[in-house]
């Protein structure tokens, strides 16, 4: 060995490109973050911690990931930023070291009635590929297996010119889809009552149409059939002619003009299933749904069965089975189906489609099947499955952004999530975990923790460093860590028991319960076992049971807690009385926003494929209000003041003296009741975090009559402190006479429980059968269930 080789054995000196070990954030002042600077190691799973709304998503979606994505954008050209969506910089003063962000969030994956859980994953893909090559009879290429491609056939004559003359051709093509013709790939039809679209005894121009949006004056809507000239605006309806009846309901798009401004006719009925009937039911808003409900009877396609596929493609078999039996399957049977294919000629493809199965049946989702709507599945389902095209990807040093992945997921199956947030960090990867679940923070390699408090009281890194120095670091997730519920000592006495006989929703297998009623009941069971299925299937839809779904609530800029909950109609009525004026003028989003920035509060400039720009509108100075508005007064306040207060604050003012309003106390309370006093009224539902948006849900339900309520994982998103704040409250409706019932995952909820049900012992067809019924102290002593073994370690530990 030479000299020089054994000096450089001995002392090898630092490459430049090792000293980027860090991700340096400096000076992040994104939503209520307060000049946060932090250095997170590259190569490790940094777990973020803090109560809701204590910073936690802005400072690690809304700063680190989303200018590692608006730098990402940057590289494109011009022409194609043009079609990107454009991304502002973060309001942050130095962002070092980033590397390719990728994000797997809880967002609801697109909720399109043709989008499944195969089509999502690319799993759908591999399978009509596979039946286009071994599918016995022949049909076509994959596409014939696709239920979103039409078949289509057409001929006629061309012209072209050839050696200086005009010849004409007779040509022909046709095109093999796999969509079923019936229901256009849906799996469903629908049949429309023309009563909840209109009542027959009135003309149009007597307002006959009974369609949400539809008004009088809208030129898109009720304006193009009154002056058509295909009806007689002033004649009853039940008294069209045959002729004018069927221009009015199936009339095709035709031009027509309408005081000189060109448009398109179309029958009401077209009209109404494109603008209404395309769309997924859970992606609407309420009252849209509620219509929808009303005037639409949907039923499985009697030509496919529901499969989505026509007769031809599902002719064609491997074996047995055709593309739609294979879909149908639970993924889990689905993946020891393609192991038994040995087929030379599709080998690569065999292991590829093998592989992701494996993949969803590794993360917990084996129970799923194919032809599952990805509207359906829930926040954590889509995360999960958003996961497994990255479970097998070979690349490195990227950074993995991942919103508490535990949502959704049974003690029994924290582990299983652990092991691959650890396997993707060990391919050199960086790992962001957002996440409440001690189980999780426990395989941290760095702890941030955000706070102390949530809101404007939050913002700052209270704790940075390992697990255990959290601990041992006196912050309220520290203090917190290695909190227990312990079981109560005596529980409720049930007033009587609402009855489920044979419960066969999905996968459930005749399943008999009584749910005692004026107790907490606990419903639980591993993730796919049948809980929801058993009661929004059985229980939901009667009457005097209020229902709080994992839905999320959806909203733009210009939506505020005020709005969503319906404070701000009885406070614009206090208003409007008190200054003789009309309530429209007390609305940002009416005759009373600022005209400058049409009641937005800031003015947003477009720079094409730039980043766009909002500033604070200096007529308003971001109140969105005219400032002929802001002189009338209720209580002292103007109403720009009053939507700046928190929640505590306004509940304070208008209790009593002459700002005392009890309609706008009473719902006030509810938001204090789920541990929302530090929002401001007017916050943009935009800014809220994920634990936030689901108290705030929770509250506005609690305003409905009902005797019985639902929650579906009230925890989700919650603070292990915010946790203890919502057991009192489900404490305090059971002791006002209300029967609530929890679908929960979490033992603390499951300790607290009057009464377990317990659903299992599997997932999928494995499951679906009750398991247990009876008090926690009696699943805790029995331990025969995988509820019973989580729980007793978790009340021993």
């Amino acid at each position: 060995m030479s000299k020089a080789t054994r000096k450089d054995a001995q002392s090898p000196a630092p490459h430049a490109a090792d000293s980027h070990e860090l991700i340096r954030v400096h000076g992040a002042r994104v939503n209520n973050l307060k000049d946060v600077s932090i250095e997170i190691p590259k190569r490790r799973l940094t777990v973020f911690t803090g109560v809701s709304g204590s910073g936690k998503s802005s400072l690690v979606f809304n700063t680190i990931a989303a200018e590692s994505q608006r730098l990402i954008n940057e590289t494109y050209s011009a022409f194609l930023q043009g079609f990107m969506p454009t991304l502002a910089r973060p309001e942050v003063d130095v962002l070092e070291g980033l590397t390719t962000a990728i994000i797997v969030d809880q967002q609801r994956m697109g909720s399109d009635p043709r989008s499944t859980v195969g089509t999502a994953t690319d799993v759908n893909a591999m399978l009509r590929i596979l039946f286009s090559r071994l599918g016995k009879p022949h049909i076509g290429s994959p596409q014939a297996f696709s239920f979103n491609v039409a078949s289509i056939s057409g001929a006629g004559a061309v012209t072209m010119e050839r050696a200086g003359r005009t010849i004409k051709e007779r040509r022909s093509f046709s095109v093999t889809g796999g969509m079923c013709p019936r229901c256009e790939g849906r799996g469903t039809i629908n049949d429309i009552d023309l009563s909840q679209l209109y009542d027959d005894s009135k003309s149009i121009a007597e307002g006959a149409f009974t369609i949400p949006g539809w008004k009088s004056d809208s030129w898109w809507t009720v304006r193009t059939y009154a002056e058509s000239g295909f009806l007689d605006p002033n004649k009853p309806i039940r008294k069209f002619t045959k002729k004018e009846m069927q221009d009015f309901l199936y009339r095709e798009p035709t031009k027509v003009k309408v005081e000189g401004v060109n448009l398109t006719y179309e029958g009401l009925i077209p009209k109404i299933q494109k603008s209404f009937l395309s769309k997924d039911k859970e992606s609407m808003q309420p009252h849209i749904r509620a219509f929808v409900e009303r005037a639409v009877t949907f039923t499985t396609c009697p030509d496919c069965d529901g499969t989505r596929l026509s007769e031809t493609a599902r002719s064609s078999k491997i074996g047995r089975m055709n593309i739609a039996d294979a879909c149908a399957m639970q993924i889990s049977d689905l993946a020891e189906w393609v192991r038994e294919l040995a087929e030379p000629s599709v080998a690569p493809l065999l292991k590829a489609l093998h592989d992701t199965l494996d993949s969803f049946v590794e993360i917990g989702l084996g129970y799923l099947s194919l032809d599952r709507p990805t509207g359906t599945l829930s926040g954590g389902e889509a995360q999960r499955t958003k996961m497994i095209r990255h479970l097998g990807s070979s690349l490195t040093d990227v950074t993995y952004v991942f919103d508490e992945p535990t949502i959704g997921l049974h003690p029994h199956d924290i582990q299983r999530m652990n092991n691959l947030l650890q396997r993707l960090r060990d391919k050199g990867n960086t790992v962001l975990v957002v996440e409440h679940k001690p189980e999780a923070i426990a395989i941290a390699d760095h702890v941030v923790d955000l706070g102390p408090g949530a809101g404007t009281k939050g913002g700052e890194v209270v704790f940075e460093g390992t697990v255990e120095g959290l601990r041992a670091g006196g912050t309220l997730t520290g203090q917190h860590l290695d909190d227990r519920a312990s079981l109560k000592p005596s529980v409720r006495k049930p007033s009587g028991a609402l009855e489920v006989r044979g419960a066969d929703t999905h996968n459930l297998q005749g399943v008999d319960v009584d749910i005692p009623l004026g107790v907490l009941v606990a419903v639980t069971g591993v993730a796919g076992s049948g809980k929801s299925s058993l009661i929004h299937g059985s229980v939901s839809g009667q009457d005097g049971v209020v229902a709080v779904d994992q839905a999320p609530i959806r909203g733009s800029r210009r939506s505020n807690p005020a709005t969503y909950t319906g404070l701000l109609e009885p406070i614009r009525k206090a208003f409007a009385k008190a200054n003789g004026v009309k309530p429209a003028l007390f609305s940002a989003n009416s005759e009373g926003a600022c005209p400058n920035c049409n009641g937005a509060g800031v003015i947003y400039t477009d720079l094409a494929m730039m980043a766009g720009i909002e500033t604070t509108c200096e007529e308003c100075e971001g109140k969105r209000f005219q400032a002929s508005v802001l002189e009338h007064h209720f209580g002292g306040k103007d109403i720009s003041e009053v939507l700046a207060m928190s929640v505590a604050e306004a509940e304070e003012f208008f209790a009593e003296g002459e700002a005392r309003l009890p309609a706008a106390h009473k719902i006030l309370d509810r938001l204090v009741d789920v541990g929302l006093g530090y929002l401001r009224l007017g916050q943009p539902l935009t800014t809220l975090s994920g634990g936030e948006r689901q108290r705030l849900k929770l509250a506005t339900h609690m305003a409905e009559k009902g005797g019985v309520y639902v929650l579906d994982e009230p925890t989700t998103g919650l603070h292990l402190a915010d946790v203890e704040q919502l057991l009192g409250l489900l404490d305090r409706l059971v002791d006002a006479g209300k029967s609530v019932i929890v679908i929960e995952h979490h033992q603390a909820v499951m300790a607290h429980a009057d009464w377990i049900i317990d659903l299992g012992p599997g997932a999928g067809h494995d499951g679906g059968r009750l398991v247990f019924e009876g008090t926690p102290a009696d699943l805790v002593a029995a331990r025969a269930t995988l509820t019973g073994e989580h729980l007793a370690d978790y009340v021993r530990s």
